[in-house]
C-alpha cells in the first residue's frame, strides 16, 4: 500500500509541475511551428507570409494585453497584434514561450505609432520623446496564440 501511495503522490507532483498551456483566439497547435531563425529565413525576400512560429515573449502591452513582442534571437523582435482586435493576452506573459499562427509581414511603423507602443509598455516620457524615426520591421497579426509557462 505504501508503494502505491508513494507512486500516486509522485505522479501527482509531476502533473502539478507540468507546464501550463493557455490558448487565445483561434485554436491552434504547436505542430510544425518554426523557430525564430527559421522564420527569418522563411521571410527572406517576402513582403508577407502565412506562418506559425514559436519564440519567447519579451514584452506585453500593459494597458490591456493588446500586443506583445517576441524575441527573434538575433537582436530583433517582432510585434504581434491580434486579428480584428478580437482577443488579448495576459499582461504578465513576459518571459513565457508563445506559439503564434497568422500573417507575418514587413511594415513601416510611424513615429506616432512607435511612441504609442512605448507608452503602452510603460516607458518613461524621456524614452517616448527619444523616438524620432519611423522603423521598417517585421510585424505579425495572430489568428491564434498558445502561451506556455
Amino acid at each position: 500500500m505504501h508503494t502505491f501511495t508513494f507512486a500516486f503522490f509522485f505522479l501527482f507532483s509531476l502533473n502539478a509541475m507540468a507546464q501550463q498551456v493557455h490558448s487565445y483566439g483561434k485554436e491552434i497547435t504547436e505542430a510544425n511551428a518554426l523557430l525564430p531563425a527559421e522564420l527569418i529565413t522563411e521571410m527572406d525576400g517576402k513582403i508577407e507570409q502565412e506562418v506559425k512560429f514559436t519564440a519567447k515573449v519579451n514584452e506585453v502591452c500593459q494597458v490591456k494585453g493588446c500586443w506583445m513582442t517576441l524575441d527573434l534571437e538575433n537582436g530583433d523582435e517582432v510585434r504581434v497584434r491580434f486579428k480584428d482586435y478580437g482577443f488579448f493576452v495576459p499582461k504578465d506573459a513576459g518571459g513565457k514561450t508563445a506559439v503564434v499562427e497568422g500573417r507575418a509581414y514587413v511594415d513601416s511603423v510611424s513615429v506616432a505609432t512607435l511612441r504609442h507602443y512605448a507608452e503602452d509598455a510603460g516607458k518613461s516620457e524621456e524614452e517616448i520623446k527619444s523616438i524620432t524615426k519611423p522603423e521598417v520591421r517585421l510585424s505579425f497579426i495572430a489568428d491564434g496564440v498558445i502561451l506556455k509557462d
